[in-house]
């Protein structure tokens, strides 16, 4: 399945129905977080589906959200990257001096409440659009985080698929290389994360396709829930049988399906939820 940008279908048979608790909004009020606590406690497999919300409080800037960085310039694609020869020099020009960044970047309160959710034992897996790999710098199980677009701390060779962690190559980088090969075949690197047109990892479309099956609430954060096949799985988890709750400061498609809908900054919001779950469960 390749990944592409547009609104999902509307959940079969839904009439559109309340709309969700408003946390940090205008008209915002104790008794908002309240209902979404409420939506949340009996919850007890819970898989949290994030995107680029919950990682700009850490200063990883959002690719496509409003004033994202795929609004000043074209995104790439697969094709282009693998025949344009400036286009991989643009490329390593700019992670050589980018990755370093990323790579320092901290978790936030966001990622922190995710991480002591699953340590309480109400937290199934974290199903992410990201590459930055907070989730797991966190301290959440990696064998939970499952990245549908890959990690930007591995470099993949396009042609023979071996991979290398990302501090290798940028060693290579500081001693000279402007536009580094793979060292079996010759083929082109890039950072292993999926471009524009670009299949999903199969594996990784497995285990999201499981986790939202399973789930009794899926908790959607910081994601504009507008790129396929992606924000499908929100829809699955619906259609399944699971409560929905969207933590994002921009209205989505999926809005008219939320059980809760939360308009506020991810790292706030999921410290209170949780905050307020584990106190009522007398683990806070």
């Amino acid at each position: 399945m390749t990944e592409r940008e547009d609104a999902p279908p509307r959940e079969p048979g839904a009439t559109g129905a309340r709309p969700g608790a408003m946390v940090g909004g205008q008209g915002s009020s104790a008794d908002d977080l309240a209902q979404l606590v409420a939506l949340a406690r009996p919850c007890r497999r819970i898989v949290a589906f994030t995107g680029a919300g919950i990682s700009t409080e850490s200063g990883i800037p959002d690719y496509r959200g409003p004033g994202g960085v795929w609004e000043r310039q074209a995104p790439p694609t697969l094709g282009d990257f693998r025949t344009n020869p400036e286009t991989r020099r643009v490329y390593w020009d700019g992670r050589r001096t980018q990755y370093p960044v990323l790579a320092a970047a901290r978790p936030n309160a966001g990622h922190a409440a995710l991480m002591a959710l699953e340590r309480a034992g109400r937290l199934l897996a974290v199903v992410t659009q990201n590459i930055d790999g907070l989730h797991q710098k966190a301290g959440n199980d990696p064998a939970r985080v499952i990245e549908l677009h890959g990690s930007a701390h591995l470099v993949r060779c396009l042609d023979c698929g071996r991979t290398w962690p990302a501090a290798a190559i940028q060693v290579r980088l500081a001693a000279g290389e402007r536009v580094p090969a793979c060292e079996v075949c010759g083929g082109p690197l890039r950072g292993a994360t999926v471009l524009f047109g670009e299949a999903l990892p199969t594996e990784a479309l497995r285990r999201a396709t499981e986790a939202a099956r399973g789930c009794d609430l899926m908790l959607v954060i910081g994601s504009s829930l507008v790129v396929n096949p992606a924000a499908q799985f929100p829809v699955l988890a619906k259609r399944t049988g699971a409560r929905l709750a969207i933590v994002n400061r921009t209205p989505t498609p999926l809005d008219p399906l939320a059980d809760a809908r939360v308009a506020a900054e991810a790292g706030p919001t999921l410290a209170a939820l949780v905050s307020a779950l584990l106190n009522a469960d007398g683990e806070g």
